[in-house]
């Protein structure tokens, strides 16, 4: 156990949740159930695939502020059956709608996820801070029993802010009566995640299990959320 630390804060997506995973077999799910291979769509992994062009330019408006859930929550599925010469707003909606009732439903979680939260547990206080929707986030927190591990949730439409706007993090410590200097950041998104934290003089660990970006100065880097024990 590490005496300097009493809060850590962990991402959920990406970092717990394999959000990866999960979005390609609801999609799988969708692709069968609206019979997309009927009008033109390759496959469930290419319909992902379109999906996420657009879902990535989308949430990167939504960080900012600069588009609300529910045009990022429409939108990106009208778009991507555009690209398939498939015009149908109404299937869209249902598309999306049908995507975050699924998704936070199958359970893929990383490896140790749950053998590392059953270390942590009894030696420090675990919360979330994310900038998933909220009832989604809850879902999976549920459907996985991750959430009887998480003494507080911080989630962006609570605050206000999303990651990495530092103000989320003072709203992370008012909630949790934490302290930067006692409290670490566990996140897989260097610029959302660890440079937020550093820049709120907060302690950081990057998880980067592909082992693709160079972490240039965080605290900690790990590739297995099991290789937290090292220095917690």
């Amino acid at each position: 156990m590490n005496k300097k630390y009493k809060h850590i804060f962990f991402d959920l997506d990406r970092t717990l949740w394999d959000f990866e995973t999960s979005a390609i077999q609801a999609f799988e799910v969708i692709f069968d159930k609206y019979e997309l291979e009927k009008i033109g769509v390759e496959s469930a992994r290419h319909f992902h695939e379109t999906y996420t062009v657009h879902n990535e330019k989308l949430w990167d408006l939504y960080r900012v502020g600069k588009i609300t859930k529910d045009i990022l929550r429409g939108k990106r599925f009208n778009l991507t059956l555009k690209d398939y010469d498939i015009d149908n707003p109404e299937m869209a909606e249902n598309i999306g709608l049908d995507y975050t009732t699924i998704s936070p439903r199958l359970v893929n979680l990383f490896p140790n996820a749950i053998e590392i939260l059953d270390y942590l547990f009894p030696k420090y206080q675990l919360h979330l801070i994310t900038n998933g929707f909220s009832e989604v986030q809850e879902v999976k927190l549920k459907s996985s029993g991750m959430d009887k591990y998480f003494d507080k949730v911080i989630t962006s439409e609570d605050a206000g802010v999303k990651k990495p706007d530092r103000r989320i993090f003072d709203f992370a410590m008012e909630q949790t009566n934490a302290e930067f200097s006692n409290s670490i950041m566990i996140g897989d998104d260097y610029k959302v995640d660890i440079v937020g934290a550093q820049d709120v003089g907060m302690d950081q660990v990057f998880f980067n299990p592909l082992k693709e970006f160079n972490s240039n100065g965080c605290t900690y880097e790990i590739d297995d959320l099991i290789e937290l024990k090292r220095f917690l």
